[in-house]
């Protein structure tokens, strides 16, 4: 998989989560990874790219097709759960935001991707 996310064409929204996490545990590194995989699978889900520093702090931005999209994946209860969770242990502090992509431009020479 690459890590630039293969978008569409726009218009599309981003969901920019911005995180500083405090525990690191195995139980978080497999429900993150989870997640990856169930908002994958979501209606209007185009892709994912993230990072996450040694530090803690870490960017993930997700795309997707519509604010309705958006709003199926907030509210989906695995995800409320995980959340929940976050809040109450694993991260110290985090913000999340979404941005309606109004263009795009990519550069990504064959062999390139990574």
């Amino acid at each position: 998989m690459s890590f630039l996310a293969n978008t569409p064409e726009p218009p599309y929204y981003a969901v920019i989560f911005s995180s500083i996490k405090g525990k690191y545990d195995e139980e978080y590194e497999n429900t993150a990874e989870r997640m990856m995989l169930l908002a994958s699978g979501q209606p209007g889900f185009l892709g994912v790219e993230s990072v996450r520093e040694e530090n803690g702090r870490g960017i993930t931005v997700s795309y997707w097709d519509s604010m309705d999209a958006i709003k199926r994946w907030k509210d989906h209860t695995d995800h409320q759960t995980a959340k929940q969770k976050g809040r109450s242990t694993w991260y110290e502090s985090y913000a999340v935001r979404i941005t309606k992509a109004e263009s795009q431009r990519v550069f990504a020479p064959k062999g390139a991707e990574g």
